[in-house]
This record gives C-alpha cells, structure tokens and sequence, in this order.
C-alpha cells in the first residue's frame, strides 16, 4: 500500500478484502488505522462481490495451468508458473479505456520485455562456484521459469 501510495503519490483510502480470516488480524487493523485506510469485507461465499478479482484469478489459473501443460513441468512448479502469468499479463493484456498495460498506468512508461523467454526454455548457466578444472565444463543445463 505504501509503495502504490509512493509511485502514484495517491492515498489508499479503501481496501475492500474477502471474509477470510488471513485479512482479519491485528497487524493489518493497526496498519490500516495508522494510515486512516478504511476496510472493507465481502460477505462470504459472495464471489459476485469480488467479481473483478475473481475474474482476474481465473485469467491468472487459465495462464499458469496453460504454461505448466505446455511446458510438460510438474505441478510442483505451479507457484512460478502463476508469478510469471502475472507479470506478463501486467505488460501485456491492455486496460481498454486507457489503451495501456497496467504496467504502463502504474509506471508511466513502457515495459522492457526483451530480455523474456519462454517459460520453460532451456537455458545453460554459467557455473562459476565449483571448482571444475581446465577439462570438465563449466556451465549447468537448466530451464528458465520466469522473470522474477
């Protein structure tokens, strides 16, 4: 909350949660109170109340499940495969009444997106902390999982 208060030199003044215990907790009260944040809850099992994220996480699912099927990597992966959904889908789906990516209204500025790679390309590392010698190689065989 900070940090988007910071960037946009807005104030947070609602934060609207689910009725989930992991929202309702002291810590989180306290900060609220000190910003003067008020806070919102959902009425339980009332998805139709948090429709917007819903929706988003449903898109974020779809795109890791799709990245973790094509990719032929086990579901182990799934927690990287929804990190890098996200941040592709904040570079690249585009807000219709601003004609930009959420990236761009948050940042002010394009993306850099030339250094991405498919999720799960192979990719050699250069090993430079085991002591190999002059013969044996020096780099790793892996598979890229992102960009974070």
């Amino acid at each position: 909350i900070t940090a988007i208060e910071n960037q946009l030199n807005k104030k947070v003044k609602v934060v609207r949660y689910d009725n989930g215990t992991k929202f309702k907790n002291r810590d989180l009260d306290e900060f609220c109170g000190m910003k003067g944040i008020n806070k919102e809850y959902s009425n339980a099992r009332t998805p139709q109340q948090n429709k917007v994220i819903e929706k988003k996480n449903r898109t974020l699912i779809k795109a890791a499940r799709t990245m973790l099927t094509d990719s032929l990597l086990p579901i182990i992966f799934w927690a990287e495969a929804v990190s890098t959904a996200c941040y592709v889908l904040n570079r690249a789906l585009v807000t219709k009444t601003h004609n930009k990516t959420p990236y761009e209204l948050l940042n002010g500025r394009t993306p850099r997106l030339d250094f991405m790679r498919p999720f799960s390309s192979p990719v050699t590392i250069l090993n430079t902390l085991d002591p190999l010698g002059k013969i044996k190689g020096k780099s790793d065989e892996d598979f890229w999982l992102g960009t974070l």
